[in-house]
């Protein structure tokens, strides 16, 4: 998906939001937005907003030497959704159909996402199981749960720190055994890495990969070739939040992607109102998808 110039304030802000986590000094905080603003006043509109933010996000970290600017509030997000645990365990369990729980459960966690709300505190955490049925849903479950049962292999693309926790939920609700959990090879925004999933007890339960890239999504050139191959030669894909969809929706495969629609451009691509939950199936026509209210 090619970047908009809607994204260009996003972007911005998200920049401003890392240098102030970072704890640096205003002048410091200057010269990252001087540089950031040269970078995006030359920027190559047909790069997915991924590419653009990976990166900015470098620029932040050489500028400020600052490996993880989020390293402090995402312990706090999986924390805070580790507690919500057991309450996302008894919702699955006692649904009429577990399958479509886990599935919006894990589709309402990607609302942890600080790179589109930089104000995310970890009480807007507890929030996100309220009313999580009542949220418009986009997408057949249906297909997806025929798809589960086919795959003997399923690769799952992780997002965002604390959102990891809702993943879980669903992938125990899967099947253990057949799933690899992927997570990004750096530390980018609140994205999940290997030490989110060591966090939350993942890598304990299933086997866990990076993805060898540090760009908010996943840009199969920059992955490492060990992540590009398992990608090729997987049955399924479990594609998590806006950014994984921006970078991979136009790749062939058997992906479902899982996300919130979170801002105007990816309002417009998948045709559903912002705050939708959404289960898309890469090849398939949107107007051939069923919709849920």
């Amino acid at each position: 998906m090619i970047t908009s110039i809607e994204c260009i304030p996003c972007l911005l802000r998200q920049t401003l939001d890392a240098a102030r986590m970072a704890e640096v000094d205003q002048e410091i905080q200057a010269s990252i937005m001087r540089k950031v603003l040269a970078l995006l006043s030359e920027m190559d509109l047909f790069q997915s907003p991924p590419e653009l933010a990976q990166k900015i996000h470098r620029i932040i970290r050489d500028t400020t030497g600052v490996v993880d600017p989020y390293d402090e509030i995402k312990h706090k997000l999986n924390k805070t959704a580790m507690d919500l645990y057991p309450e996302l365990t008894r919702m699955v369990q006692t649904a009429a159909d577990p399958l479509t729980m886990a599935v919006r459960l894990a589709i309402a966690g990607n609302a942890i996402d600080m790179g589109v709300n930089g104000q995310l505190q970890t009480e807007d955490v507890l929030k996100i199981v309220e009313g999580v049925v009542e949220e418009p849903f986009f997408g057949n479950v249906e297909n997806f749960r025929s798809a589960l049962k086919q795959a003997k292999s399923i690769l799952y693309l992780a997002d965002n720190s604390g959102e990891i926790v809702f993943d879980r939920v669903l992938i125990e609700h899967i099947s253990l055994d057949r799933v690899t959990l992927v997570v990004r090879g750096g530390p980018v925004i609140n994205d999940a890495t290997r030490v989110d999933a060591q966090e939350v007890g993942l890598d304990k339960l299933v086997e866990v990969i990076d993805n060898g890239s540090d760009a908010p999504g996943t840009i199969l050139k920059d992955c490492s070739i060990e992540f590009q191959n398992r990608f090729h030669n997987t049955d399924l894909i479990i594609s998590k939040g806006q950014g994984n969809f921006e970078t991979l929706n136009d790749v062939p495969g058997n992906v479902y992607f899982l996300f919130k629609t979170k801002c105007a451009l990816i309002r417009d691509h998948t045709q559903q109102p912002v705050g939708t939950q959404v289960l898309l199936q890469t090849q398939a026509k949107l107007a051939e998808t069923i919709s849920y209210a």
